[in-house]
């Protein structure tokens, strides 16, 4: 989309990793895009930071809880936390290395979702 009046694009990088599999034979490679949200400027691109923690008490809670009332308590790792929150600020990217459409550089990319790097995004 064509960058709003008065707004400001983020630039972004690729990183990638190779990833190990247990017994080191399987190999594969992983890549991400992220946002260099340290460009990011308080109340115009972001009004809050927010990352939400458990605090040890919670958890005892948790535990005594499910313990007095014979419960099973069953394991939930959130690893994709900071790819599905959805933005409520318009944040603008450059586009992508190798995703740049001929005739259209000058078009910009609209975050509907949070990304790596931006500030707002372990909310």
């Amino acid at each position: 989309m064509e960058l709003s009046e008065g707004r400001k694009t983020l630039r972004n990088k690729w990183v990638f990793k190779l990833k190990n599999e247990d017994n080191n034979s399987n190999s594969r490679y992983k890549t991400r895009i992220v946002v260099k949200g340290c460009n990011q400027k308080k109340d115009i691109d972001f009004e809050e930071i927010f990352s939400s923690v458990v605090k040890t008490t919670s958890i005892r809670a948790i535990l005594g809880l499910a313990t007095k009332q014979d419960l099973e308590v069953e394991q939930l790792d959130v690893k994709t936390e900071f790819l599905h929150g959805d933005l409520e600020e318009e944040i603008y990217m450059e586009q992508p290395e190798g995703f740049v459409e001929l005739e259209k550089e000058h078009l910009v990319c609209r975050l509907k979702k949070s990304l790596y790097g931006l500030k707002q995004a372990p909310r």
